[in-house]
This record gives C-alpha cells, structure tokens and sequence, in this order.
C-alpha cells in the first residue's frame, strides 16, 4: 500500500470525509466536495491528502525557523487537543474564549497577561498575604479569570507568525484578525468554511475528536520532524 492510499485510508477510518449537509455547504469549499450522499456532502480524501501535505510542509519551514505557532480551538471537540498538541511544543493556544483585539489590540492584552504575572509573582513572593482574606478571594478569582483567557498565550512577546485553527467558521474572530494582521493561517475546515483568504485549508471534518485528532498529531509530527 502507497503512503498516500495509507494515509486516505486512515482519514477514512476517523471519518474525515464527512461535511455538512448540501444546504450548508459554502461556495469557497464546492471544490474539494466529492459526492453527496442523502443530503450530505462527503469530502474528497485525496484531494484532504494533498492540502495536509501542503500544511505540514508549510509549517516545518516554520518550525525551522523557530516562528511562533498559535493554536486555536475553542469547541469542544478540539480544545483538549489544541491545549495538549501546543504544549507539546512549547507553543501558545487558545482553547477557551477568542478575546477580541488578542491580535489586533495586542497592546491591551499584554497589559492583562502582565497583571497576570504580577499576580503569580505575589503568590511566589508571600507578598500577597499582605491583604485581607476577602481581597485575596478576590485577586485569586480574578487570577482564574485572566489564566482562563490568556494562560495559553502568557508568554507570547509579539505578534505570531502563523495560525493554526480548527473550524475557521466557528472561529471567526480568530480568523479575521489574523488576516487583519497578515498572520496566515492553516485551517481545518469542513464544507461550511469559508476559505477564500485561507492559505492552508485542510478539508476535512472538523467536527469529530477523532477526525480533529488525526489531523493535528499530523502537523504537530511534521513540526517535530523539522524542529529535530
């Protein structure tokens, strides 16, 4: 069996070839639509076999070049992925919420992430005990807070140089603030994305662990790949 077919075969087997319904289908993705069966459109595995390798290619120049990668998954079907797949090359994500201007406005949101730190540092320090049990409720809430939305990307310095996202439709704001930016944009994408401005589209289903799964251990491999 040739690498490719393998590879097809294991999309098969994770159901990457199931889209949405016909009805739901955006114009941007009528390319990479194989057939529709009882209403619904099945994506074309070679055609998926093709983009990722493009991806993944894509994205070792990155790693070569040691370029910060975001992450983006929010839905619950990807943010446990997303989290464990960034963090297992040291690099940013976002799984919660998409906090607007978090490109765009990145001046505001390193002044959150900085009260963040001060946060940690006065936790470390003992310097905390400085307040009262009630405002140290409150700090400790508002430290929750902060971590939920920005601890993934704590430690980003600037803008990043690429974006890696699981359903472009579902993360929208992501999406168009990166390409405000001229952050381009690896995408997994099922029929209903729109991928016009996407550089890197992976067709494939977005909305299945199993599916979202395989595709990210795809590009976290090759990112590893190149990095070694």
């Amino acid at each position: 069996m040739s690498t490719d077919t393998e590879k097809t075969t294991q999309m098969f087997e994770v159901g990457a070839q199931y889209g949405f319904s016909k009805a739901r289908r955006h114009p941007s993705m009528r390319e990479f639509v194989f057939a529709t069966k009882n209403g619904t459109d099945i994506i074309d595995l070679e055609k998926t076999a093709e983009k990722l390798e493009a991806a993944k290619e894509a994205l070792k120049t990155y790693a070569q070049g040691e370029k910060t990668v975001l992450f983006v998954g929010v839905k619950a079907e990807s943010k446990k992925i997303i989290k464990e797949a960034a963090e297992s090359i040291a690099m940013p994500y976002v799984v919660n919420r998409w906090v607007g201007g978090t490109l765009t406005n990145w001046s505001e949101i390193k002044k959150r992430i900085a009260r963040l730190e001060e946060i940690r540092t006065m936790k470390e320090s003992g310097d905390i005990q400085k307040y009262t049990k009630k405002e140290q409720l409150l700090i400790d809430r508002e430290a929750e807070k902060l971590n939920t939305y920005f601890g993934g990307i704590k430690d980003i310095k600037k803008t990043p140089d690429l974006m890696v996202v699981v359903d472009p439709r579902h993360e929208h704001l992501a999406v168009t603030e990166a390409q405000k930016m001229g952050v381009p944009i690896i995408a997994l994408a099922s029929t209903d994305c729109d991928v016009r401005n996407i550089e890197h589209t992976i067709p494939a289903n977005d909305g299945s662990i199993a599916s979202v799964r395989f595709f990210i251990e795809e590009l976290i491999a090759a990112y590893k790949e190149a990095r070694a």
